[in-house]
């Protein structure tokens, strides 16, 4: 049986997903790795991450970084390197601009102040919130030197088997 993608998230996420628009990244056993999120949910709320990790192997993955203290790393990191910095400020801004692209004309329940957010919903450049968001936008737009820093911290980057069977 083949399973649509939609049903696939569902099952690596636990529930329906809140926004989702398409799958961004396959892994290598073909799977939803990475999706894409609308700026605003079927009710017009906010949805600030653009790119959600959905992999139940990465998510673990990057679960084990922010929980041995990544966050605070990697912020640190933005602080002292300025190609980090540049990076970071960088792909909040790609990810602003996609965000307006997607929503169009819709500026939902907050009047469009979400579209301001950069990766993983941050509103203050400097500082990270969430790893996996960073991966994730790093792995759906390559290019975003800090995510991919990131995601080099991950070994392995993918399993030996499917972790979504």
């Amino acid at each position: 049986m083949i399973e649509d993608d939609l049903s696939v998230v569902e099952r690596q996420i636990g529930r329906p997903p809140r926004a989702f628009r398409r799958v961004a990244v396959r892994c290598p056993f073909g799977l939803p790795a990475v999706t894409e999120q609308s700026p605003y949910d079927r009710e017009g709320d906010p949805f600030p991450t653009m790119y959600y990790l959905t992999c139940r192997h990465l998510v673990a993955a990057v679960s084990r970084l922010e929980a041995a203290g990544g966050v605070e790393r990697w912020s640190a990191a933005t602080r002292t390197e300025p190609a980090l910095a540049a990076s970071l400020a960088a792909g909040d801004e790609e990810q602003r601009k996609l965000r307006r692209e997607l929503a169009g004309d819709a500026t939902g329940t907050d009047g469009g102040a979400s579209l301001d957010y950069g990766i993983g919903g941050s509103r203050r450049g400097g500082s990270l919130k969430c790893l996996h968001a960073h991966v994730a936008f790093a792995l759906a737009r390559p290019g975003y030197e800090l995510g991919e820093r990131i995601v080099a911290e991950v070994e392995p980057l993918w399993p030996a088997r499917c972790c979504s069977e």
